[in-house]
């Protein structure tokens, strides 16, 4: 069997609004994060949050792990229509959410994008309420 192999696929900017907190829930915290904006960058592609129906839909256990839910929907330049989820974990101890996302898409030039298992890890800004990927990989 190979070795899993990591290949540089994206680097992402999200900009969030402020964020609704519902505490006391049988499933522990939940926070909404509405994105604002949200760029993805790549060789191959340039992606931009499209509408206002985009956030993450974060959980927080009653130990502390954080775990996101995002739904977005992308556009290229071109007009193609991208629709990325993911879910993952957000370590409370470093700050970094590890995430796997999925893309979906029935625009022919970005096809290929339905058959990408991705991964990366994000730091938060509260300051500029911005989560940064520096890069998105490709699993190969």
């Amino acid at each position: 069997m190979e070795e899993l192999e990591l290949v540089p696929l994206c680097r992402v900017t999200m900009k969030v609004a402020e964020t609704i907190v519902i505490d006391g829930t049988p499933n522990g915290t939940l926070m909404i994060g509405e994105l604002i904006d949200s760029v993805w960058e790549g060789d191959r592609f340039r992606l931009r949050q499209r509408g206002r129906a985009s956030a993450d839909w974060m959980r927080r256990t009653d130990e502390g792990t954080a775990i996101p839910d995002i739904r977005l929907t992308l556009e290229s330049d071109a007009g193609e229509l991208v629709l990325v989820q993911y879910t993952g974990r957000l370590d409370p101890d470093t700050g970094f959410a590890y995430t796997c996302p999925q893309f979906t898409t029935g625009a022919p030039g970005l096809a290929w994008l339905n058959r990408v298992q991705a991964v990366g890890r994000a730091t938060f800004d509260p300051d500029t309420m911005t989560v940064h990927y520096p890069q998105i990989y490709a699993l190969r």
